[in-house]
């Protein structure tokens, strides 16, 4: 009993998972015939910011496509092109105190990406990802920023990989 229990659970979860179509356990939603992305060098755009902001963010996103898609990152002419500039580097003082000072210090990176997607031309955009970090009051960005800067690309880059891979 426990056999034919196990089968019938095999058959109908296959023929749920073929009949959703497009689907991949990495969470993406790729048509069959993207093989490629091209990630253009993201410039910096504002003032601020680590110089190597752009070389950092760009690595990124190209190593999680590399670990998260069967996609080939080639240097021009992909199925998927990523490109676009940092926008905003902004330190912001919020929750505000009886002494008139923050209580919380914050560092909020903005990056507009241009995606085209040379497959299904409906799918391309233009978006501005925005992310941050909040900081003590009492401590000084140079203080965090080798912290806070990883965590916040981190994020954006998924954000972006959300956008254009897994649709959501």
């Amino acid at each position: 009993m426990k056999r034919i229990a196990f089968v019938f659970i095999v058959l109908n979860v296959s023929f749920v998972m073929q009949s959703c179509g497009i689907y991949s356990f990495s969470g993406t939603t790729l048509s069959p015939d993207i093989k490629s992305v091209t990630v253009n060098n993201f410039v910096l755009a504002t003032a601020g910011g680590p110089a190597n902001l752009p070389l950092t963010f760009n690595e990124k996103l190209k190593e999680y496509y590399q670990r998260y898609t069967n996609l080939k990152v080639v240097p021009a002419n992909g199925d998927m092109v990523l490109e676009g500039s940092i926008t905003g580097y902004d330190l912001l003082a919020v929750a505000p105190t009886a002494q008139d000072q923050a209580g919380v210090n914050r560092l909020q990176i903005t990056v507009q990406v241009r995606f085209y997607n040379n497959q299904d031309e409906s799918k391309n955009f233009e978006q501005s990802f925005a992310f941050y970090q909040d900081f003590p009051q009492n401590q000084t960005l140079s203080q965090n920023e080798s912290r806070l800067v990883p965590k916040i690309l981190d994020q954006i880059v998924l954000d972006i990989f959300n956008k254009t891979a897994a649709d959501w």
